[in-house]
């Protein structure tokens, strides 16, 4: 119902109850007053007639005369009718007494009743003393007789009622029209406040909308409307500070939506940023965006996003503004080099009416321990917009998404710039690792001869470097190395190739030298080495010599890995000369050098052939478990009585062409072994990648481990990077085949070099052994450290789990722990042994 309606039917009710009540008013009054006249009309009549009665009666009274005399009396009072009655009434009259009559009579009191409208009143006549006279038989006061006076009151009431009606209609119509007007003109007045109310409401669309509703118009008119509209007003602060806009929430979605770290992003991250201030603005007024990243230990990378193009003065202000804000975080150093960029979604001015007293800037910062980087963000809006909670909410969301894609960006660059890093160098000295000294050394050979001009390989081994490590400690021994790379690096020439081929051996490419521009170099090495020492913390003084090996090419090999065979027979050469020397090949030399290898290949096919091969196992401990739950196995060949390692004979028999007969040989031994002693660990195997190209090695392998009862389960195969297999199609036919069959997988020596990630991204492996260079100087190395965290982290995302290599302290062995890293390999955990395991036992330190 409407207010209208209520109040015209309320007014209307009101109205009828008013006439109701006024015509029961007035017709009570009326009776009541005419009930009153009329009794006091019948008794001054009943007092005239009781006088004239006496005067009748004095004279002498007969039934006519009495008859006469009541005729008189109705003809005088037309309006009343009036009858005498006598205590002894004469028996001609013919009337009789009802009981009122009688109860006056014998009562002597007046009685009064009203009967249908008529009132009827009973006066009783008594004697006087006058009447004594005529009627000696009675006293005075004796009833003689009754006054009978009738009144009709109805008709007199409803004539007069009628009439009032009919005198006061033009002042009831009156009425009745001022009323309605009243009423329209209230409603009328109520209708527009409504109205009012009413279009404020229907003008909210946004939570911002909800501001205009909590500012009332001026006085509505009435006190009511106007308390309603303050109500609602206060509602809607109220809900301005809980509600979020439906817009606002769209917003946030879209942001969240696009975070989404692409290659895409990644690379255009600044463009990205630009539009997603673009986005904002259409929002919320923001002026500036900025990102202030740590990415070395005292250089800064600042980058400014401007919606539209700042003066001067306001870009100084800002930039003051973003020193301070750095200056005063407590996990940000003061900067030494600042990079500072300023980029601008359009080139509309962005004048000084944006006052730098009213620009006000919301901050948040990142800070991850691996890699290590931080920094902050920040975004530029008027200081009005910080006392909004919504549109704080909203700068939140944008700062955490801001934060999140810079800071992603930044730490993925930083991370995959060290991994880039890292891959191609050697953890400790910086200089190239081994991976990477084969590959320039290839492609300097390819140069060679499209060129047709030589160069000079040097094999540098420091002499007597295992006494620092044993008597002044691996990190003395570490920081040797490091002075030691950077010394010799100075003295090279510019283009010359320096790198760490492992522990304490160096390798050197000397593009376009020949014997004696390499001899030249070599000398200047040697001098150097002679003049490197670090000091300790016994306060000695460490040195150490070195003894170098010359190979030139194409004069002493035609291919990098006789070259490298070459020169280091010439540097062992050197160290059985009394080392520190620099020892040039001979034609003798070269002779003896092609007839030993030659020999060797020999003596390693003989050894293939009469299965001459022995399997050494090296435990593999779980960090967690402290238990040998795992053994490497490691090839041994017999050559003239003496115990061959591994690496001595490898690259030979993949020359010679029987890589894939030896790791059978050793796969077949080492299970037989196992076998016997009931072992029931793992079983990791190394395989050459030479070998699984060869389509008939799965067979082989399949027909070796069903003969032996071996479960496939329990047996791992390592795929080294020794060689880089140029038909990856038929490597993944191979793995995938091996799978098939039961057999687990680990890539070894992952971060030696570019290929490991590539193994990685097309193979599925279980187990992945991390370099064993980062692990061993991890303790003095964070770069290292970093390193093997990154893998850890990266293999735990791909559900691989990763067995640490060169374990050799139990400092080693506790970070390992506190990383997560699931197996442990090295000496402090056991040497290679030709003793076959058993079950799973505690490891011992060896």
């Amino acid at each position: 119902m409407s207010i209208r309606l209520f109040i015209l039917l309320t007014s209307a009710i009101v109205g009828l109850i008013f006439v109701g009540g006024s015509w029961f008013a007035v017709t009570s009054g009326f009776e009541d007053t005419l009930t009153r006249h009329a009794r006091t009309q019948a008794t001054e009549n009943a007092r005239l007639t009781q006088a004239a009665l006496y005067e009748v009666m004095s004279t002498g009274w007969n039934a006519e005369q009495a008859r006469a005399f009541e005729a008189a009396l109705h003809a005088s009072n037309p309006d009343q009718s009036i009858r005498i009655y006598s205590a002894t009434p004469a028996p001609d009259t013919g009337r009789t007494s009802d009981a009122m009559v009688q109860t006056t009579l014998s009562t002597g009191h007046p009685q009064e009743q009203s009967t249908k409208g008529v009132l009827r009143t009973v006066f009783p006549l008594k004697a006087e003393a006058r009447c004594l006279s005529c009627h000696e038989q009675i006293q005075e006061g004796e009833v003689l007789g009754a006054i009978e006076v009738r009144t009709p009151i109805t008709q007199v009431v409803s004539e007069a009622l009628w009439a009032f009606f009919f005198s006061a209609m033009p002042s009831l119509l009156l009425g009745i029209g001022i009323a309605t007007g009243a009423v329209w003109w209230v409603g009328r007045r109520i209708g527009r406040s409504v109205e009012s109310v009413e279009a404020q409401v229907n003008a909210i669309n946004t939570v911002a909308d909800l501001k205009q509703l909590g500012n009332p118009r001026p006085h509505q008119g009435f006190e009511e409307i106007e308390r309603i509209q303050h109500a609602l007003g206060t509602l809607a602060l109220r809900l301005r500070s809980i509600a979020v806009d439906k817009d606002i929430l769209l917003f946030e979605i879209g942001l969240l939506e696009k975070f989404v770290i692409t290659s895409e992003v990644i690379r255009d991250w600044r463009e990205y940023v630009t539009q997603l201030l673009r986005d904002i603005n259409a929002m919320i007024e923001v002026h500036v965006l900025f990102s202030v990243f740590q990415i070395d230990d005292e250089a800064f990378d600042v980058e400014v996003f401007w919606h539209g193009q700042p003066s001067e003065h306001l870009r100084a202000k800002v930039e003051a503004q973003i020193s301070a804000a750095v200056e005063t975080h407590p996990r940000l150093s003061g900067p030494a080099e600042v990079t500072l960029r300023h980029h601008h979604d359009s080139t509309q001015p962005l004048t000084d009416d944006v006052d730098t007293a009213e620009l006000a800037l919301k901050v948040k910062s990142l800070f991850v321990a691996q890699p290590k980087i931080g920094g902050i963000v920040g975004i530029g809006v008027h200081t009005e917009t910080l006392s909004d909670q919504t549109h704080m909410l909203v700068l939140e969301s944008i700062l955490s998404t801001l934060l999140n894609v810079v800071g992603s960006i930044k730490a993925i660059h930083k991370y995959t710039r060290d991994l880039e890093y890292y891959a191609t160098r050697d953890p400790l000295t910086s200089l190239y690792n081994q991976r990477v000294f084969w590959e320039l050394l290839g492609y300097e050979i390819g140069r060679s001869q499209r060129h047709s001009v030589p160069f000079t390989l040097l094999l540098l081994d420091l002499d007597n470097f295992k006494l620092i490590n044993d008597h002044y400690g691996h990190a003395s021994g570490d920081q040797f190395l490091q002075q030691f790379a950077s010394s010799v690096s100075a003295a090279l020439r510019p283009g010359d190739i320096f790198a760490r081929y492992g522990g304490d051996e160096f390798v050197m490419v000397l593009p376009e030298a020949d014997m004696e521009q390499g001899y030249t170099v070599a000398q200047r090495v040697l001098e150097v080495a002679r003049n490197v020492s670090i000091k300790v913390k016994s306060g000695d003084t460490a040195h150490a010599s070195a003894s170098i090996g010359v190979a030139v090419f194409p004069d002493h090999a035609a291919d990098a890995k006789d070259l490298f065979l070459f020169a280091d027979t010439m540097m062992y050469r050197a160290k059985a000369e009394g080392k520190e020397r620099v020892r040039l090949p001979t034609n003798a030399d070269v002779m003896a050098v092609f007839r030993d290898l030659s020999e060797m290949g020999v003596a390693v096919l003989a050894a293939v052939e009469e299965k001459r091969v022995t399997p050494y196992f090296q435990p593999i401990m779980g960090v967690a478990s402290k238990q040998v739950s795992a053994v490497e196995v490691l090839s041994r060949i017999e050559i003239n009585g003496e115990v061959i390692r591994a690496d001595q004979f490898i690259e030979i028999a993949e020359k010679v062409g029987v890589i894939h007969r030896l790791d059978a040989i050793v796969i077949e031994a080492a299970l037989a072994k196992v076998t016997e002693t009931d072992y029931d660990g793992y079983l990791f195997f190394n395989l050459s990648p030479r070998a699984l190209v060869l389509s008939e090695f799965t067979t082989t392998l399949r027909n070796i481990v069903a003969a032996s009862g071996f479960p496939p389960a329990r047996i791992v195969f390592e795929i080294t990077e020794r060689d880089t297999v140029k038909n990856l199609a038929l490597m993944q036919r191979f793995l995938a085949e091996l799978r098939a069959e039961g057999f687990k997988l680990a890539i070894d020596d992952f971060g030696s070099g570019f290929s490991s990630f590539h193994y990685l991204r097309n193979f599925t492996f279980d187990f992945l052994k991390i370099e064993g260079d980062f692990v061993a100087n991890m303790l003095n190395n964070d770069h290292d450290q970093v390193f093997v965290r990154s893998i850890t982290a990266l293999a735990r995302e791909l559900d691989i789990e990763v067995i640490a290599e060169f374990v050799e302290s139990t400092e080693i062995l506790a970070l390992l722990e506190e990383i997560g890293i699931e197996y442990a390999q090295g000496y402090l955990i056991g040497r290679p042994s030709a003793e076959a395991p058993g079950n799973p036992r505690p490891a011992r330190a060896a």
